[in-house]
């Protein structure tokens, strides 16, 4: 794969994310209607309902709010996931070919414990605060599984570059002897996007958490992040698990596109699906069972490159 480092891969990559994110948007709109018994048409419109809502409403004020570090953390979200997009390949094409494109993407996750918990501090407001302690009590749990279950596909590729982790699943994907690693990512994605069912620093018994003071323009970044964050973390699993672009057919760059949605539309069914997780029963299943699921894979892949060789 080459690195392609010009503006117009840039736009192109923003362009396709936030395609991406509306459809997940779209997605999740049709799943809330049919839920609650309308039309599944008019659930796939929300989206454009809600951000025109949006774009005209005023932005909320906190007595005493530190509105930079407040804005910070409403943009925050869209600038971090649009980072992440710099390694994900999208078939052949790649922004930034970087030989630790893994790390790369996992110091961007963790660049959003800063971001989130600016969004918390800065409003000034009890409820966003304690939104923004669960996001960080959560980021403990599954950081260390989200960081063996990136390992593990590195080590059977020999490699922190994205474009050879593809390259090395030629012949058999790596989520069909890495399952373990697989779901943990998966759900590590979820949990940095502040979805259900790790959705609780957004929960309503504290009245939307990190939600509940901003408004207008402000929420719509934060909504629009979330969403983009969701996005980029399917699109990353498609390339460390799910063989990047390969398929019979069709273009790379399509079947990278059908996984990643496929990949979305999963994440977003799943959101009313299953209860929310407090962050300290999080904690004891990340800690006494995730993590050692998470070594035992890493070790067995380990094991496995070890006697192939």
């Amino acid at each position: 794969m080459s690195s392609l480092l010009n503006p117009a891969w840039a736009l192109l990559a923003a362009v396709v994310l936030g395609v991406l994110a509306l459809v997940g948007a779209g997605v999740h709109g049709m799943v809330i209607a049919r839920s609650e018994g309308r039309s599944a048409r008019s659930g796939a419109l929300s989206p454009v309902f809600e951000l025109a809502r949006l774009l005209r409403q005023r932005r909320r004020r906190t007595v005493a709010a530190d509105v930079l570090l407040w804005r910070v953390g409403c943009g925050g979200l869209v600038v971090v996931a649009l980072l992440k997009t710099a390694v994900i390949p999208f078939g052949s094409w790649i922004l930034a070919d970087i030989p630790v494109g893994i790390v790369w993407f996992n110091a961007m996750d963790v660049l959003l414990w800063a971001v989130l918990w600016l969004l918390g501090w800065g409003a000034n407001s009890a409820y966003g605060l304690i939104g923004g302690y669960r996001f960080l009590s959560q980021a403990v749990s599954y950081e260390l599984p989200l960081m063996f279950a990136l390992v593990t596909p590195a080590v059977a590729a020999h490699s922190l570059q994205v474009s050879e982790v593809v390259a090395a699943q030629n012949g058999l994907w790596f989520v069909v002897w890495m399952p373990v690693a697989f779901l943990i990512f998966c759900a590590s994605v979820i949990a940095f996007s502040s979805w259900s069912p790790f959705g609780t620093a957004a929960g309503s018994d504290i009245a939307g958490g990190i939600l509940s003071e901003i408004s207008g323009v402000d929420r719509l970044l934060v909504l629009a992040g979330r969403y983009a964050l969701l996005t980029t973390g399917a699109a990353f699993a498609v390339a460390m698990f799910l063989g990047g672009g390969a398929g019979p057919l069709l273009p790379d760059w399509l079947w990278t596109l059908l996984k990643t949605l496929l990949l979305l539309f999963v994440f977003v069914a799943l959101r009313h699906r299953l209860p929310a997780i407090r962050p300290d029963r999080l904690a004891e299943v990340a800690w006494i069972i995730v993590l050692p699921l998470a070594l035992l894979q890493t070790l067995f892949v380990a094991i496995v490159v070890v006697v192939g060789r």
